[in-house]
C-alpha cells in the first residue's frame, strides 16, 4: 500500500514507538491533548475491526489491558476511553483505511511532567474534538520514556 501513511512509516515517524507486538504496534501520538494519549496500529493493511483475525483480536484484547495498566501504574490515569473512528480516511476521493485505535487516558487530578501541570478539563466528559495537544519537547519525551520502560518489561 504505497498511499498508506501506517504501511509506510519511516525510522522518523517511528521514533515514539513505545512497543512492537506480533500483530500491533503502539505509539505515543504525536498529539498529546490527552497527556500520554497512544495509537495502536495493525501491523497489515486492514480496513475495519470486523476483519481482524482471531489471533489479531488475541493480542489486541491483551495489548489493551497492558496499555491501561501501564498508564495507570507511570501517569496514575483514572480511566482510558478508546475510540476506533475511521472517518477520516472517507475524507479522500479514494479511501483506503488502515485500522488503528487511540486511547486517551482520563485523569481525575491534574499530572505533573517536569514540573509542568497538565488538568483533565473535561473529565467525566466526552474528550474535546479541538483541544491543543501541543506540550513541550522534554514533556513529550519524559512521557514517552516513562511509557516505554513500563510496556517493555
Amino acid at each position: 500500500m504505497d498511499t498508506c501513511d501506517w504501511c509506510s512509516l519511516s525510522e522518523e515517524d517511528k521514533r515514539f514507538q513505545l512497543y512492537e507486538g506480533k500483530s500491533w504496534s503502539v505509539f505515543l501520538a504525536d498529539e498529546q491533548d490527552y497527556i500520554g494519549r497512544c495509537i495502536l496500529v495493525l501491523k497489515r493493511h486492514c480496513s475495519s475491526l470486523s476483519d481482524l483475525k482471531d489471533d489479531e483480536w488475541d493480542e489486541l484484547r491483551n495489548l489493551v489491558r497492558k496499555t491501561e495498566e501501564c498508564l495507570k501504574a507511570v501517569l496514575g490515569a483514572t480511566l482510558c476511553n478508546w475510540s476506533c473512528l475511521m472517518n477520516s480516511f472517507y475524507k479522500e476521493a479514494s479511501p483506503d483505511p488502515h485500522l488503528h485505535i487511540h486511547v486517551r487516558p482520563r485523569y481525575d487530578k491534574p499530572i505533573v511532567i517536569n514540573g509542568n501541570p497538565y488538568a483533565d478539563s473535561e473529565f467525566g466528559h466526552h474528550y474535546a474534538l479541538n483541544k491543543s495537544g501541543i506540550i513541550p519537547a522534554a514533556d513529550k519525551n519524559e512521557v514517552y520514556r516513562r511509557l516505554k520502560e513500563r510496556m517493555n518489561r
